[in-house]
């Protein structure tokens, strides 16, 4: 048996099973069959099958509808929409979450203009303290560029000065990368005030 010709089974099984309560409140089914003509019955019309259905009351007024039988292509797309549906409804709460934190953190644009400030301010201090520390490893560097130039010419180096002048290079790379990234850390602080800024501004404006 074909998985398409089960899920007809299914389906009509589906539907057959609303027909006994139906029957006895004078509900029918109705549907538009491949034809494009219109099927009523208390069971499933044989022209209804693998077709959306609508379940009418004794008045004519639907009370349900039956999806139809759903290709592949169509079954993906529904997922695909379901799950754009999921995605925009957490985005929107995130969103709702973000919003409901900045107005707890500010009470005015002034706040956000000095919390800038002292982030900004933070920064520029883990600069200076890096760089405080580059230069104390230049330092170690010249110092120890001394003790190679004692040995030119004379006997090898010993193990420990060659070792210490690796990892004063090794500590001075660290430092350096350290320090780029802090640099750049002030377009991200900038940016986030600015978007903060912003959002503060458009929500405080909808009051």
């Amino acid at each position: 048996m074909s998985s398409e010709f089960s899920r007809l089974i299914r389906y009509v099984a589906l539907a057959a099973g609303f027909a006994l309560p139906l029957a006895a409140e004078a509900q029918m089914f109705r549907c538009t069959g491949k034809d494009g003509k219109k099927y009523y019955g208390q069971t499933v019309p044989p022209q209804c099958a693998g077709q959306p259905l609508e379940q009418l009351n004794k008045q004519g007024s639907v009370v349900r509808r039956i999806e139809g039988q759903l290709t592949d292509e169509q079954r993906a797309a529904k997922e695909a929409e379901a799950k754009k549906k999921r995605d925009d409804a957490e985005a929107a709460k995130e969103d709702s979450r973000r919003n409901r934190a900045l107005l707890a953190t500010y009470t005015s644009e002034r706040d956000i203009d000095d919390a800038r400030g002292r982030a900004l301010k933070d920064n520029q201090l883990a600069v200076k303290d890096v760089e405080a520390r580059i230069g104390k490893i230049n330092q170690r560097q010249i110092a120890l560029q001394k003790d190679m130039e004692f040995y030119q010419g004379k006997n090898k180096p010993p193990a420990k000065l060659l070792e210490d002048i690796k990892n004063a290079e090794i500590d001075l790379s660290a430092q350096q990368n350290l320090l780029a990234a802090k640099k750049k850390e002030v377009d991200t602080i900038n940016a986030k005030y600015d978007d903060d800024k912003k959002r503060y501004m458009d929500l405080t404006r909808r009051k």
